[in-house]
C-alpha cells in the first residue's frame, strides 16, 4: 500500500464545552476506499467539516501529501485537492451542469468567462466518469443520483485527490447506487483516496477496502475490511456486543384494527386489499417505485384514493420516509414538534399550556432516550437518529390505534435502529397495530408477523413469518 495521502493524529474539537472529537486518528491512502463508521454523534460530521475547512480543530496534527497542513477555509481545502459529495446534493438547479462544475472559478479569457473552454472541459470530465448526460443540460433536469455525479465531477475539475462521500446513497435506488459505486471504483483505480460514510453495512463490504470506526468522538478501530466482519464492526461502534438488533416480541393477533379493500390511486397503485390486527406488525416490502410510500400517504389521508375503502378502529399515524421534509419542522423546538399532533390535549381552550408542552417533551425525551440539550433545542440541531425519535415521539404521544412506519431506520445508526425496533415491538405488544414499510430485508423479515410484497403498484404476494425468506421476497418483488 502507498504512503498515506492524509494522516490525522489526535484531532480534538469542542463546541461550547460539548466535546465532539476527543482524539481521532485516521489514515487515507491513494487508490483505496476507507469506510468511516460510527453512530450518530460519534464525530463523523465534525471530521468532515474539519477536512473541508468549515471548522478548525482545537488541537492535533493534519498531515497531507507529505507535509503538515492547516485547513482553515473551504478554499484551502479545495486548493489542497479535498472534495466532498454531500447527501443533500449541493447543486444549483438554475444553472447548467457546466456552470455547476465551475461555480468556484470560471475559466477566463481576456477578462471574460471563456464559455467554450468551460463547456469543453466540463464535458471531458463528465465523459471520463461515464456520466451519460450533456454539460449544457440544466441541473434541474437531473435525478438525485446524477446530481451526485455532478458533485463528483466538480471535485475532479478542482483536481481533488481526496474525495469524501458523505451518505451519498441515502436516497438512491439499487441501480443508482451501483452506478455511483462504479464511478467510485474508477476514481480509486485512478489513484484517488476516498472516504465513504454510510450506515449500510452491505454497502461497506461491497465498496470499501478499509474501515475506521469512531465512538463518542474517539477512534476505536481501523484496518482492512477483509480482516473483520459485521458483528465486530457493530461491537466497535456501540461499545458492546449487539446480540439483538431486532427485538421482536411474539404476540397473538387480536381483532382487526384496519381493513383495506380494493384501494387504488391512478398511476400509483391499484387493487390493494389487506387487514391489520391488534398486536401485529405487518411488513410491506418492495423495490423503489413499487407504490409503498404512496399507499402509506393514502392510508394516512394525505392523498385521496380513487377507489376502494379504508376502515379503521381508531386513529392512524404516519412516520414518513422524509423525516425532515414531511415528518418535522426543523426550526421548531423538540417540544413544539412533539406537541403538534397533541394540541387538543395541550391547548384545550385554544391557548397552549407551556408547562404541559414541556412536560410532554421531557417524558418522551426520557422514554426514547432522545439526545437533546433540552426540550427547547431546535430539531435541526439533532442527529438523524434523534430527529427520527422526535417524529416517533409526537405520534406515540397521541396513542394511535395504527402506526405506519415508512423506512423508519433509513440513514440512522445501528444503536438508533435498535431503539426504533424496540419501540415498534413494544407498541404492537401493547395492543396496537403497526405497518412497517422497509427496503431492508433483514429488518422486514425479523420485525414482521406477516409480509406483503408490492411490485409496480400491486400486491404480488403475502408471506407468513416462517415463509418470508430473502429469496421468496425478492422473487415476488422483482419482475423475474
Amino acid at each position: 500500500m502507498q504512503a498515506p495521502l492524509l494522516t490525522l493524529t489526535d484531532i480534538r474539537k469542542s463546541f461550547g464545552g460539548v466535546r465532539a472529537l476527543a482524539g481521532v486518528n485516521l489514515e487515507l491512502h491513494p487508490g483505496s476506499i476507507t469506510a468511516l463508521l460510527g453512530e450518530n454523534g460519534a464525530g463523523k460530521s465534525t471530521l468532515v467539516k474539519i477536512l473541508s475547512g468549515v471548522h478548525q480543530p482545537d488541537s492535533g496534527v493534519i498531515h497531507f501529501n507529505g507535509g503538515d497542513a492547516r485547513i482553515d477555509s473551504p478554499t484551502v481545502a479545495r486548493d489542497l485537492g479535498i472534495g466532498v459529495v454531500h447527501q443533500e446534493c449541493l447543486v444549483f438547479d438554475q444553472l447548467s451542469i457546466a456552470e455547476n462544475l465551475f461555480v468556484n472559478a470560471h475559466p477566463r479569457r481576456r477578462g471574460t468567462v471563456d464559455w467554450d473552454s468551460l463547456h469543453a472541459r466540463a464535458q471531458t470530465v463528465l465523459d471520463e466518469l461515464g456520466a451519460g448526460f450533456s454539460a449544457h443540460a440544466p441541473a434541474a433536469s437531473l435525478s438525485i443520483a446524477q446530481k451526485h455525479v455532478v458533485q463528483i465531477a466538480r471535485a475532479l475539475v478542482n483536481d481533488s485527490r481526496l474525495l469524501i462521500l458523505d451518505e451519498p446513497t441515502a436516497s438512491l435506488s439499487q441501480r443508482e447506487c451501483a452506478e455511483l459505486f462504479r464511478i467510485a471504483r474508477k476514481l480509486r483505480d485512478a489513484g484517488c483516496a476516498l472516504l465513504f460514510i454510510t450506515h449500510r453495512f452491505e454497502e461497506i463490504f461491497e465498496l470499501a477496502d478499509r474501515y475506521a470506526v469512531f465512538r463518542d468522538g474517539a477512534s476505536v478501530g481501523a484496518g482492512r475490511l477483509a480482516d473483520t466482519g459485521r458483528e465486530e464492526l457493530i461491537r466497535l461502534m456501540v461499545g458492546r456486543p449487539v446480540e439483538q438488533l431486532f427485538p421482536k416480541q411474539a404476540v397473538a393477533p387480536g381483532e382487526v384494527l384496519l381493513r383495506v379493500e380494493n384501494l387504488g390511486r391512478a398511476g400509483e397503485f391499484e387493487g390493494v386489499s389487506f387487514t391489520l390486527r391488534r398486536g401485529e406488525v405487518l411488513g410491506i416490502y418492495g423495490l423503489v417505485g413499487a407504490g409503498r410510500s404512496e399507499l402509506a400517504q393514502v392510508l394516512f389521508g394525505v392523498q385521496r384514493a380513487d377507489c376502494g375503502s379504508v376502515t379503521a378502529r381508531g386513529d392512524i399515524a404516519l412516520v414518513p420516509e422524509d423525516r425532515q421534509g414531511q415528518g418535522s419542522i426543523l426550526p421548531f423546538s423538540v417540544a413544539a414538534n412533539i406537541a403538534l399532533p397533541n394540541l387538543a390535549a395541550l391547548a384545550p381552550n385554544g391557548w397552549m399550556h407551556a408547562q404541559r408542552e414541556r412536560q410532554l417533551a421531557q417524558q418522551w425525551i426520557g422514554t426514547l432516550a432522545i439526545k437533546a440539550e433540552n426540550p427547547a433545542q431546535p430539531v435541526r440541531d439533532l442527529s438523524g437518529g434523534n430527529q427520527q425519535k422526535v417524529v416517533l415521539a409526537k405520534w406515540l404521544a397521541r396513542n394511535p390505534a395504527v402506526l405506519i412506519l415508512d423506512e423508519p431506520t433509513k440513514g440512522i445508526d445501528v444503536g438508533a435502529k435498535a431503539a426504533v425496533h424496540q419501540v415498534t415491538t413494544e407498541f404492537a405488544a401493547a395492543g396496537h397495530g403497526v405497518i412497517l414499510i422497509s427496503s431492508e430485508l433483514p429488518e422486514i423479515i425479523a420485525m414482521s408477523d406477516r409480509v406483503l410484497v408490492m411490485r409496480r403498484g400491486r400486491l404480488r404476494g403475502e408471506f407468513s413469518r416462517e415463509a418470508a425468506t430473502p429469496a421468496a421476497l425478492l422473487r415476488a418483488a422483482s419482475d423475474a
